[in-house]
């Protein structure tokens, strides 16, 4: 067979898989997020020759010189695909805490953007079984439990755009490989050379454990493995989370015997669940974090953790968002703290933010709502300037409502 004819059957092999992942996706409206990188140019060329029409965006976090450079290496090779190219710019400031964590949320969130901007209804990430793996060692080095040991979801939703990983089965060595048959070029990040992440590390383990057998490709059945298991157990906790949980003005209310009485690993799943849905966790809090978390709720003293506040009162526990941690002012007409919608009659120039203690002083009525004090500091409100303009939670009126982001269900709730 001809040189020629080999590469174009490899490549079809490739990409067979990554058809089969996206047989319901509407090719037209599939939107690629292309760092520039080996395996996201890879993706990019590969839908581009199979014929997809794409839409690319590339995040430059402002985190490194060189990314608005490889930003522009990415756009100059969509030009000559032609294929439609955004760079997407995270205008971070100074950021409090874990910055990798803050910088994958403001990932996703302009990804989302950008992407209901453009009617766009799924976007692809180039997640590989190499990353898998390394996701896999990763969770080993937490002491993760079960959902820490199965790797990245194929799918998933959020923002209202489902984000897609349809080549989680082809490995890197094999996109490489199509790259440099091709002449093709990508751009290495300097990061991955760099033992202070968490990810280079992983990859190095990874090299060192193939004597003993452990590769990519065993790991990958491994994670197949513990899904399946995994996905049982998740069964079980939507139902603990549907019997113990209730929702009330977006803070989670439940009892506290009931709720550690689910046992230790369902009670785990339960908690990293509810952080995740309401601070947009993206990354389980440490195993001894979650542990020491379990063991206050049990104890029955008050607790934080990822933004978070867990308060005991008569048997019950009241989680709602710390103050101190909730989302900066945005438009009226924007999400505020990653899952509040507000709607109403808004003045030029006003502002969504927090109610806080300010806002509660304004309204010497707020307790005919029945709804705690610790819930309303912490729920949306319009202001302008520093003047208190509506506070649907804490002072209902007519023409104004707040609502929680359909995107983010939990447990049915």
């Amino acid at each position: 067979m001809p040189v020629g004819d080999t590469a174009t059957l490899a490549e079809a092999r490739l990409f067979a898989p990554v058809k089969a992942a996206l047989r319901d996706a509407p090719a037209q409206k599939l939107g690629l997020a292309v760092s520039g990188g080996s395996d996201s140019m890879a993706m990019l060329q590969l839908f581009a020759r199979e014929g997809w029409q794409v839409q690319v965006a590339t995040v430059d976090h402002r985190l490194r010189p060189e990314a608005a450079e490889e930003a522009v290496f990415v756009a100059g090779v969509c030009s000559t695909l032609g294929v439609p190219h955004t760079t997407l710019v995270w205008d971070h400031g100074a950021v409090q805490g874990n910055l990798m964590q803050a910088a994958s949320v403001a990932r996703y969130r302009l990804l989302a953007d950008w992407a209901k901007a453009n009617d766009i209804a799924q976007v692809a990430l180039a997640h590989t079984a190499d990353d898998q793996a390394e996701t896999f060692l990763m969770g080993l080095s937490r002491a993760a439990g079960l959902d820490g040991l199965t790797g990245m979801r194929p799918s998933f939703d959020r923002d209202g755009v489902t984000f897609t990983r349809p080549f989680l089965s082809a490995n890197r060595a094999d996109l490489r490989s199509f790259l440099q048959r091709r002449g093709l070029a990508w751009v290495d990040d300097p990061t991955n050379d760099n033992d202070a992440y968490a990810r280079t590390r992983a990859r190095r383990a990874l090299q060192r454990l193939k004597p003993l057998g452990v590769t990519v490709d065993r790991l990958a059945t491994v994670i197949r493995n513990l899904a399946q298991a995994q996905g049982a157990l998740s069964d079980a906790v939507d139902r603990a989370g549907r019997d113990t949980v209730s929702m009330v003005a977006g803070a989670l209310v439940f009892p506290q015997a009931t709720f550690v009485a689910h046992g230790a690993e369902v009670t785990r799943l339960l908690l990293q669940s509810m952080l995740g849905w309401m601070a947009g966790v993206t990354h389980s809090p440490r195993a001894d974090s979650i542990a020491n978390l379990i063991r206050a709720i049990a104890e029955g003293r008050d607790a934080t953790l990822a933004g978070c506040r867990f308060r005991h009162r008569n048997g019950s526990y009241t989680m709602t968002r710390e103050a101190r941690a909730v989302g900066g002012a945005v438009a009226p007409d924007a999400l505020w703290d990653g899952r509040w919608r507000v709607t109403g009659p808004a003045p030029a120039g006003a502002s969504l933010a927090a109610l806080g203690a300010e806002g509660l002083r304004a309204l010497p009525d707020w307790r005919v709502t029945g709804l705690p004090r610790d819930v309303l500091m912490v729920s949306p409100a319009i202001w302008q300037g520093d003047t208190l303009v509506a506070a649907p939670l804490a002072a209902p009126q007519p023409g104004w409502t707040a609502t929680l982001d359909p995107s983010l269900p939990l447990f049915g709730l």
